[in-house]
């Protein structure tokens, strides 16, 4: 028995939802330039993270100069890491160094503080509650 074929407009749905992502897959990522000077080197913020999604906070630092991140938080599985300009490698890894940072920047350039929640956590659509102190010393 031949197979008949689908109707124009039975072939233009199924061809828009195999060609499309859906909005709720996006992970949202809230992102934020952080000005750490001479006059203002330290800069804290509160945020809330819900799932999948992140928060980014980017800072410019000099080689040599101390950044302290310290990270407190509601949930267990909110944890964050520190990205360096030109790496691929995390700087540091929260979720297997604690919640908080204090060393030397190894070169100029701008680096992020990403939080997020560990996948566990994301998995069940856990929240978290935060707050997230930026600190850079000469």
């Amino acid at each position: 028995m031949p197979r008949r074929p689908l109707p124009l407009r039975a072939s233009l749905l199924l061809a828009a939802l195999v060609f499309t992502t859906p909005a709720w897959s996006a992970d949202p990522v809230h992102k934020e330039n952080v000005e750490l000077t001479a006059g203002k080197n330290a800069h804290s913020v509160k945020g809330k993270i819900k799932g999948y999604a992140t928060a980014e906070y980017t800072l410019t630092g000099k080689a040599g100069q101390t950044l302290n991140v310290k990270l407190k938080t509601n949930q267990p599985s909110n944890y964050f890491n520190i990205r360096q300009p030109g790496q691929d490698e995390a700087l540091f890894i929260g979720s297997t160094s604690g919640n908080s940072y204090q060393a030397k920047l190894p070169a100029d350039g701008e680096y992020t503080v990403q939080v997020y929640l560990m996948r566990n956590a994301a998995r069940r659509n856990a929240v978290a509650s935060y707050s997230l102190e930026m600190r850079l010393r000469d």
